[in-house]
């Protein structure tokens, strides 16, 4: 069964253009190391949900940040585990230029993990 990377996290406003060209250098990398899906989204519609914990509560959103929730699909976890060592040994993601690059985003304020599949449509 796929394996999925998830993540949540919060941009500030100010920050989205930077995020984006980051986010598109990422799945540039990723998908050249064999991840089958990348996506990077904003939050759109969350203020609506009654009764469940808000997007926007999890990850102590402001006013002037933006929601960001993104996913990575792998064929397995040890399809991941693979890519995820290629990824980081890329110069790209791992060599100077991206290790002294500030990140647009508090890394402290983000939720990730890995979700085994078991529906998929």
């Amino acid at each position: 069964m796929k394996y999925v990377d998830g993540f949540l996290l919060v941009v500030p406003a100010k920050n989205l253009a930077e995020y984006k060209k980051m986010a598109e250098t990422g799945a540039r990398v990723w998908k050249k190391y064999g991840a089958l899906e990348y996506v990077e989204s904003v939050g759109d519609d969350l203020e609506n949900n009654i009764g469940a914990a808000r997007f926007t509560d999890t990850v102590k959103a402001g006013p002037d940040e933006i929601v960001v929730f993104s996913f990575i699909v792998f064929k397995s976890r040890e399809h991941r585990d693979e890519v995820n060592a290629r990824v980081m040994a890329d110069p790209e993601m791992s060599g100077p230029d991206a290790m002294n690059k500030p990140m647009p985003f508090e890394m402290k304020r983000m939720a990730y993990g890995g979700f085994r599949v078991i529906v998929e449509a």
